[in-house]
């Protein structure tokens, strides 16, 4: 693989960059920035504005109305998107579901929710974990019971990432209690606004709203929604997590807060009064994470590029060690920044989070402090369990790749 970005690459990437700062709106872009909290028609503002260009569904194929783009493009795009602070795309729709919708289901499936998941008419949630039911997956127990034309779902899912926006939900569910656990599952697509549905919020060590707890109470669902074979719903399950875990990397989003740690390593004082980043041991620091971080990069390029070109089918092993390692460089960033600001790291105020927030600034353009940092510390805690977390990628990577 050229490492080396070619001509036409490079203009790409200038042509990503001028969208990103003429198409962010300004406000939104003023949020991403100061890490303010985003509200779901911050998200879908930017997803319109993509749609209009052609962008909608970078990782999609042309066949589904994507822009075709190889693995370099894909990366150049996320990157940028990163650097000129643009938020995040609905991920649960446009990187998760649509691709399972795309291998696994009917026809039907394809022109109902695809093109409303591209310009964000849909907004989509996960509904996988369990309160007994997190890394151990295959142990959920929310029952579907085929009644004619319909399931009635009942029970539980848990860490429900931004529920309290979704138009629908994808869910595993138990359609057979008597199989083997990866057996008997089924992989239904669910409206949230069917009766019997009620979201509850978990607020998080950072104070945000962000998860939810979603119950299921007599909910009836079409037997149509369901994609794939009833009992067979661990294989669309499987192809799924794959590319959330793939996706997990961040590479774009760890770029830029590296650059942002080089700033602020620059401007704030060591004991002994020089700028931190000539001091030694932070320097050693500093060099490592940047150094796990290029090499994870790279990592990244290849897994894509192998997808890509069809000498692998789906994610594999691959996907898991970029979760591992995209999780704990993530983590190592939060923690340098909090140990770079030091003193001047402000304490951590939920409400400073708001845009209409009317106390003193927080943040690294007024008086050197910074609450952002201290938010983000709190919540990255948890990058290393969603997904699946990093000791059951640890063993994925033991089986599929050391044979173990």
């Amino acid at each position: 693989m050229n490492l080396e970005y070619t001509a036409e690459e490079q203009a790409f990437r200038e042509e990503v960059r001028r969208f990103v700062a003429e198409q962010v709106p300004e406000d939104v872009r003023h949020k991403v920035k100061n890490s303010l909290r985003l509200e779901r028609e911050d998200f879908l503002r930017w997803q319109r504005a993509l749609h209009a260009r052609g962008w909608g569904a970078p990782s999609w194929p042309k066949d589904y109305g994507g822009p075709g783009w190889d693995a370099v493009q894909r990366h150049i795009f996320d990157e940028e998107c990163a650097f000129g602070a643009a938020p995040p795309q609905p991920a649960f729709g446009l990187k998760m579901v649509a691709p399972v919708i795309m291998k696994f289901g009917t026809p039907e499936h394809k022109a109902r929710f695809l093109p409303r998941i591209m310009d964000g008419t849909d907004w989509w949630c996960q509904g996988y974990s369990e309160p007994g039911a997190g890394s151990d997956l295959a142990g959920l127990s929310t029952r579907a019971v085929r009644d004619g034309d319909h399931y009635i779902v009942n029970g539980q899912k848990t860490w429900t990432t931004l529920a309290q926006h979704a138009d629908w939900i994808f869910c595993l569910v138990r359609t057979d209690p008597e199989a083997r656990k990866q057996e008997g599952i089924s992989f239904l697509l669910i409206d949230m606004k069917s009766p019997g549905i009620t979201v509850r919020p978990i607020i998080m060590l950072d104070g945000e709203h962000e998860v939810n707890e979603v119950w299921f109470d007599n909910v009836r669902v079409p037997v149509e929604q369901r994609v794939g074979d009833e009992n067979k719903g661990w294989t669309c399950a499987k192809y799924l997590l794959g590319h959330e875990r793939t996706g997990a990397a961040a590479i774009g989003a760890s770029k830029a807060q590296l650059a942002s740690l080089k700033k602020v390593a620059k401007r704030v004082p060591d004991d002994e009064g020089r700028p931190l980043i000539e001091n030694p041991r932070f320097r050693d620091r500093l060099a490592q994470v940047e150094l796990e971080l290029m090499a994870l990069e790279i990592t990244n390029l290849k897994a894509i590029a192998a997808a890509t070109s069809g000498k692998v089918q789906g994610p594999g092993a691959e996907a898991s060690i970029l979760k591992l390692r995209g999780s704990e460089i993530r983590q190592s960033l939060t923690e340098l920044h909090m140990l770079a600001l030091g003193p001047y790291a402000a304490p951590h105020l939920p409400e400073a989070m708001d845009a209409s927030y009317n106390g003193e600034p927080l943040s690294e353009q007024h008086q050197g402090k910074d609450v952002a940092a201290t938010g983000l510390y709190f919540n990255y805690r948890k990058t290393t369990i969603y997904g699946g977390s990093n000791e059951v990628q640890r063993g994925i990577i033991a089986k599929q790749v050391l044979g173990l």
